[in-house]
């Protein structure tokens, strides 16, 4: 089940890709319900089973809190990082395929991404068939933006569409490489805690620092936020029935 819905993952890598470029104002719609269907992922799912499984307080605090920090935290320092490596290659005026190489370790990095969130499919099939769900569908509607992202990134740095379309395939396998991985790797209990807590992290930084403000880009939108508030609500309904 984690790979057959990896592979789901995989198709809506390749949609952001392939559409994500053609559907105009729609898109930033898209873009709110994902972000809303992360956070409800979160909040719903992901950190309730973590704190449920959670058997080691850090100085009273649960460890997947803990994790949760460290996740959030993990994808923030790497975007700064990435964009002041930008910065300083186009303020000194390196030479254009510096920006190409630059433009590609950035796009490798959603793919190493990408192969996370295969590995957080399996490894929340392990912690229960629901959480397993909730986290293939929370990692669905994000490789959509992912899919976007991966084409759109190498180009930007100068790259050719041939080598753009390259990193879309492999972020596109990279989910079912990680489901893969995830099924076959038996995960104790409390390992899986501190995952699911982490990469709730992940997803909470990616919902509201990355896909949100890409959301509300250019105007603000009430019809966007009325879509994250219906994606966060959907997700409490999947969680109440499956208690």
């Amino acid at each position: 089940m984690a790979i057959l819905l990896a592979l789901v993952s995989m198709c809506s890598t390749l949609l952001g890709g392939f559409v994500a470029l053609r559907i105009g104002e729609r898109r930033r719609l898209v873009l709110g319900l994902a972000a809303g269907v992360m956070l409800g992922v979160v909040f719903f799912d992901l950190l309730p089973e973590a704190l449920a499984e959670s058997v080691q307080p850090v100085h009273g605090v649960p460890v997947a809190l803990v994790a949760t920090v460290a996740g959030f935290f993990t994808v923030h320092l790497i975007e700064r990082s990435m964009a002041v490596h930008r910065g300083h290659e186009g303020e000194y005026g390196v030479h254009a395929h510096r920006l190409q190489s630059m433009g590609l370790l950035a796009a490798s990095g959603l793919v190493f991404h990408s192969l996370l969130d295969g590995i957080g499919i399996g490894v929340g099939f392990q912690a229960g068939a629901s959480v397993g769900v909730a986290v293939a569908v929370a990692v669905i509607c994000h490789d959509f933006a992912d899919g976007f992202n991966a084409f759109t990134i190498p180009t930007l740095y100068g790259n050719a569409h041939t080598r753009a379309l390259v990193v879309l395939g492999l972020d596109a396998l990279a989910p079912v490489a990680g489901a893969v991985l995830g099924t076959v790797i038996h995960v104790p209990a409390d390992l899986a805690a501190l995952y699911l807590g982490y990469f709730a992290g992940v997803l909470l930084y990616l919902a509201t620092a990355d896909i949100l403000p890409e959301a509300h880009a250019g105007r603000p939108s009430r019809w966007v936020l009325l879509y994250t508030v219906v994606g966060a609500a959907l997700m409490f309904v999947v969680a109440a029935l499956n208690d």
